[in-house]
């Protein structure tokens, strides 16, 4: 895919935007024109981030409805509100598991379920991964790792002009080096989820 519109959804901690940041950055190393955006005002207090990556030369990072070729959802019920960006036949891949928002926290509110999603998209018609990215986080040594997860889950897909040792690249040239091994780490999970 030389040109794609990605959109990117999660919560506030989960490190989407950090997520976005290093993709839009391995996208540009590879020498690739990117557009990037973020949405973020209550991200610090667990609110909705959304953020996009255009690539292939678009001149605005907004993607409306029905235009996102790529989803990738950082958590479950944000996968579910941002499906209606995602343009038919398009692809998802999102963490299975779910942050509970207060209201569902105190039994007020309910929240679906991982197969009422799927279903849902599949109603789409679209191409769906899901995969447990925060105990993949835990197990590669934190959970804040799982946005790497995902990241490593998605481009073991080849769905862009860059792949999985790109990624691996930027991880050490762009994070702080205490951190590098256990993104890596993380990233080889999200590879090894992706092919099972």
């Amino acid at each position: 895919m030389k040109r794609a519109r990605i959109f990117l959804t999660g919560v506030g901690g989960q490190g989407t935007l950090t997520a976005t940041k290093i993709l839009a950055l391995t996208a540009m190393d590879a020498g690739l024109e990117v557009t990037s955006g973020e949405i973020h005002g209550m991200a610090q207090r667990g609110g909705v981030v959304e953020s996009t990556i255009l690539i292939g030369g678009y001149r605005s990072p907004k993607i409306s409805h029905g235009e996102a070729d790529l989803l990738l959802g950082f958590e479950l019920l944000e996968t579910l509100r941002a499906l209606p960006y995602l343009k038919k036949g398009g692809t998802i891949i999102s963490n299975s598991e779910s942050i509970l928002p207060p209201g569902v926290a105190k039994g007020v509110e309910t929240y679906p379920d991982v197969d009422a999603v799927a279903q849902q998209a599949q109603s789409c018609g679209l191409t769906i991964s899901f995969l447990p990215c925060k105990t993949l986080g835990l197990k590669a040594g934190a959970v804040q790792s799982a946005n790497m997860v995902l990241l490593g889950a998605f481009l073991a897909k080849d769905l862009l002009p860059f792949g999985v040792e790109a990624l691996k690249q930027s991880v050490r040239t762009y994070l702080k080096p205490k951190l590098v091994d256990l993104n890596l780490h993380a990233i080889d999970l999200g590879v090894q989820a992706a092919s099972e």
